[in-house]
């Protein structure tokens, strides 16, 4: 009886599959990944990466590392098609006050390379991940490239200390 039931179980599901193949093409990478708790695993790991970097870390000295994580996770979640909107303020102006560089930018970026590639994440879903974060750029610095200019650093950073 237990194989009668299972044939036919598996029967209705190639059925169903045969019928309606876009239902396995539409996942979403947020599905991919493995949805909510996965995907907070993964940016609980990468945040508390950032926090701990020497050469970024300090960005971070005075923010709420919880808040930090539940915006990333908006903002990630959203774009890998989760039904999650992004509650923060807009990219451009929560980072105005800081001075990131180019290097910087390309640090984070480093940072989460490796926690993507700890976590096996499809090299599909990393991929968009990286074009996601390399299209919001712009809104985060200015500087095109990954250079540091020290001089130029602290000059930004006066020039935010003095607007503030």
């Amino acid at each position: 009886m237990a194989a009668t039931l299972a044939a036919e179980l598996n029967s209705a599901t190639r059925e169903c599959i045969v019928r309606n193949p876009s239902s396995i093409m539409s996942q979403t990478l947020f599905e991919e990944i493995g949805g909510e708790p996965r995907l907070r695993e993964i940016i609980d790991a990468f945040i508390d990466r950032v926090f701990a970097d020497r050469m970024i870390g300090f960005f971070f000295h005075n923010a709420d590392r919880n808040r930090i994580k539940e915006m990333e996770y908006q903002l990630t979640a959203e774009f890998l098609g989760a039904d999650v909107k992004y509650q923060g303020k807009a990219l451009d102006q929560a980072h105005a006050k800081h001075p990131i560089m180019g290097g910087q930018f390309a640090r984070r970026m480093q940072i989460l390379k490796e926690t993507l590639e700890d976590f096996h994440v499809p090299q599909a879903v990393r991929d968009a991940w990286f074009q996601h974060n390399e299209s919001l750029r712009k809104l985060i610095t200015s500087d095109s490239g990954s250079d540091c200019d020290p001089i130029e650093a602290r000059k930004k950073s006066e020039a935010s200390h003095k607007g503030v």
